[in-house]
């Protein structure tokens, strides 16, 4: 009576349902096991045989084993021992007036590191940063000097300001000239790179016959020392300033170098015994005291030989410069005797 009550319960078996009883299965689903169960058989006998068949049906070849790989390496940096550092002090002018002698003078000193070019960051390539201006300078020890020159930083309104942003203690050093003499090498450095220019006598006066002399023009502009002077002085004080006679780096480099050591703070150990007067060019050149070899001249750009002037045009240009150049003697506490060395010619 049991399986009688149990077989009453089951649900009685329906056509075309799995699993019911009496069912079929459908002939489109034994023909889709029937395709599936033939694939596999086909993969399984050809993964066997290490066969080649259909891409489809062969895994895919393991990865070839990767060389190891080599580390690229940068560009070689300086070697030596040292940091770049921001410049302690600066030669920020004047054009023609003897920095490179200077420069070269002082770069015979072993506490000093100079850049031998001009870098010209406080005028030209001041939006590079500071950073890539202290990639500019050489490699320094502790206790070094590190320095550069660019003698048109002096003319340049925005450098006090830019220079004292980067350290207010910066020293700074102008070599001066006098200023006739200093617009004539001017001038003959430009003919000897644009023989075109029209003659210095053009160049020097808006008016030649009133005597109006052009003040505008770059050659004769430089010259106005205290016009420049007072727009460091807003930033500096005199004290960070040291004022170097160009006359006297050629009659005299040795005192003016001892000068230059002393504003440094260094030992004076560039002295006479570190020059030699070349008189095919008229100034100093310098030899190493322990050396045998020939003494290291400037080159064929430094001594030219200057152009005839109009001594008319000579006499005009004193005038115009003698009241600034005593203005400049007032402002730096020295007679530089421009006006004696005139009188003495």
């Amino acid at each position: 009576r049991g399986e009688e009550r149990g077989a009453a319960m089951s649900p009685p078996a329906q056509p075309g349902v799995p699993g019911g009883r009496g069912s079929k299965v459908p002939p489109a689903r034994k023909l889709l096991c029937m395709c599936s169960l033939s694939l596999c058989l086909t993969y399984l006998c050809y993964s066997l045989m290490g066969g080649t068949g259909p891409a489809a049906l062969r895994s895919p070849p393991p990865p070839a084993p990767r060389a190891p790989r080599r580390l690229r390496r940068g560009p070689p940096t300086a070697a030596g021992p040292g940091r770049r550092r921001l410049p302690q002090a600066l030669i920020i002018g004047v054009k023609k007036g003897g920095t490179r002698a200077l420069l070269e003078a002082i770069r015979a000193h072993p506490d000093v590191r100079a850049v031998g070019t001009e870098p010209h960051f406080f005028d030209r390539n001041y939006e590079k940063g500071l950073e890539w201006y202290r990639n500019v300078m050489p490699k320094t020890l502790d206790g070094q000097i590190t320095m550069e020159k660019t003698p048109s930083y002096f003319v340049t309104n925005e450098a006090p300001r830019r220079i004292h942003s980067m350290a207010k203690d910066t020293k700074l050093i102008v070599v001066v000239r006098n200023p006739v003499t200093r617009a004539i090498s001017d001038y003959t450095q430009t003919l000897s790179k644009k023989p075109e220019i029209p003659t210095f006598e053009v160049l020097a006066f808006k008016n030649r016959t009133l005597g109006l002399i052009d003040a505008s023009w770059s050659a004769i502009r430089i010259g106005i020392y205290a016009l420049h002077l007072e727009n460091w002085l807003q930033y500096f004080p005199l004290s960070q300033i040291l004022f170097v006679s160009g006359e006297r780096l050629i009659t005299d480099p040795a005192g003016e170098m001892a000068k230059v050591q002393d504003f440094l703070g260094l030992k004076r150990i560039v002295t006479e015994k570190h020059f030699y007067f070349n008189k095919t060019k008229g100034f100093p050149c310098l030899k190493k005291p322990e050396d045998s070899s020939a003494p290291r001249c400037l080159g064929k750009s430094k001594g030219r030989t200057h152009p005839k002037i109009d001594p008319d045009v000579i006499h005009r240009l004193r005038k115009f410069y003698k009241p600034f150049n005593v203005m400049f003697y007032q402002m730096t506490g020295q007679d530089f005797q421009w006006e004696q060395e005139e009188s003495d010619k």
